[in-house]
């Protein structure tokens, strides 16, 4: 076993862990559902990755014929150049032979590097899709965290408002979400990471990257949250379930004045 690259199996089967813990924990949670939408891409990847990984001998051959038949096309057409100009002799039409078979070289040359290249961006358009799939992903993770927000519970006695969101979460469990949130953000830059491994080219890599960054900036809100929450929780702002709130003492009167 190596440890110099992601294993897609370890990866997949740390997702579905994470999607069984966020079930038990939160049954009936929008976020389980999201976990196990993941699962599904993940699952599909699986099956993608493999196929970027060998090689398609069947396109290739087809390639490999075009290109014959394009060095056949050219050679055919130079031949005819030299005969012309066997057949010629003013400056003038050697001239118009030459361009007409530089334009050709150039034609050819182009047809054979789109061919040449038609593996990689098919492979390249596949990825992509996918890397789509899971921008979309981090966004959606994104959105069921938006309304777990700690000062509502560090602020108890705000009046919420007809439109605010039912705090059913105690801080716990606040602090379990959030986190379930963060490593689901995690394990999709993991996922994206397996295409720019199997397929290092420069724009699936860069797209790779742009969900990474992607998925540090959201977990970083995330933390920020964690960590008001906890230390909510420590200085004593935020009663513990079972624990009563600290009782603070009313101010004293000021003393009177003789």
């Amino acid at each position: 076993m190596t440890y110099r690259q992601l294993d897609p199996e370890q990866t997949i089967a740390t997702l579905h862990t994470l999607k069984n813990r966020i079930s038990e924990r939160f049954p009936e949670s929008g976020l389980a559902g999201v976990a196990g939408e993941l699962c599904q891409i993940a699952g599909e990847s699986k099956a993608k990755i493999a196929w970027i990984d060998r090689p398609q001998f069947g396109l290739r051959l087809l390639v490999f014929l075009f290109v014959a038949a394009f060095v056949s096309l050219m050679a055919v057409g130079i031949n005819e150049i030299v005969r012309n100009h066997q057949e010629t002799s003013g400056v003038a039409e050697f001239v118009s032979l030459v361009e007409a078979a530089t334009n050709e070289i150039i034609l050819c040359g182009a047809a054979i590097l789109f061919l040449f290249s038609l593996e990689l961006r098919i492979k390249r358009t596949r990825a992509l899709q996918v890397l789509h799939d899971l921008r979309a992903m981090a966004h959606v993770v994104d959105m069921h965290q938006l309304t777990k927000d700690p000062s509502r519970i560090l602020n108890a006695g705000a009046e919420p408002t007809r439109s605010s969101p039912k705090r059913q979460l105690t801080p716990w469990l606040l602090s379990r979400y959030l986190d379930y949130c963060s490593e689901l953000l995690s394990l999709v830059s993991k996922l994206a990471a397996l295409y720019a491994q199997s397929l290092p080219d420069q724009v699936v890599v860069a797209a790779v990257n742009d969900i990474e960054t992607l998925t540090n900036s959201l977990s970083r809100k995330i933390w920020q949250k964690i960590v008001i929450l906890n230390e909510g929780v420590h200085s004593g702002e935020i009663p513990l379930p079972g624990k009563p709130a600290p009782v603070t003492a009313p101010p004293s009167p000021p003393a009177a004045q003789s």
